[in-house]
């Protein structure tokens, strides 16, 4: 799978909560886990499920976001 997956310490649940941001259309934060091994495995697993349904529905996959890079000079 080549979607982003944030993940995140939050003080309010005490957790690592999970960001799957090219999924506008489902709630976030969407998973979460009591480490970051475990947020990590809980985010994959979602993924699945989420690419695997919208299959199934011939519904479109969301469009990968592409990591860029800022030159030294842009990021001052």
């Amino acid at each position: 799978m080549q979607y982003t997956i944030l993940i995140q310490w939050s003080d309010e649940d005490n957790c690592f909560v999970v960001f799957l941001p090219e999924f506008t259309n489902i709630m976030q934060p969407c998973t979460h886990g009591e480490n970051y091994l475990e947020a990590l495995q809980n985010a994959q697993e979602l993924l699945e499920l989420l690419v695997e349904t919208a299959l199934e529905n011939g519904e479109p996959l969301p469009k990968r976001q592409r990591f860029q890079t800022v030159p030294i000079s842009q990021a001052a």
